[in-house]
């Protein structure tokens, strides 16, 4: 376990940049947190369709997937139910993407900024602090 926290922990602002190995290994474990949370959530999606919509388990899985990735639904709904599920479904796939980028893209961002050396201006630091305080 501590050796994951020193995988996933960020640099600090006076620390140096992490070695290619340590960020190569930080992006796998981010992808791996995605990728964990896309295959709960595509078997929700699953259940979901094969349980409310009555499809079989192979169209539940295409149904799942296809608006999990976006591409929107390929099978007409039979019921009210399965039509509400459909619609909680997409919403919830199109915030689920939303943040499973920000997951993905949160070490490459830190990364460059952190090379960069980007300061944040004493203004805003010192109103940061206030508040904290």
């Amino acid at each position: 376990m501590m050796r994951l926290r020193g995988v996933i922990r960020f640099e600090r602002r006076h620390e140096p940049l992490a070695p290619p190995l340590r960020f190569l290994g930080r992006m796998l474990v981010y992808w791996g947190i995605v990728g964990i949370a896309s295959a709960v959530t595509l078997g929700i999606g699953v259940m979901g369709y094969h349980w409310l919509a009555g499809l079989p388990w192979v169209d539940a899985i295409l149904e799942a997937a296809l608006i999990l990735g976006g591409m929107g639904p390929l099978h007409s709904l039979p019921n009210a139910t399965a039509k509400l599920f459909a619609a909680a479904y997409a919403l919830f796939s199109g915030l689920f993407f939303i943040a499973a980028m920000g997951v993905i893209v949160t070490p490459v961002l830190h990364r460059i900024l952190h090379h960069l050396h980007v300061e944040i201006p004493e203004s805003i630091e010192g109103e940061q602090g206030r508040r904290a305080g």
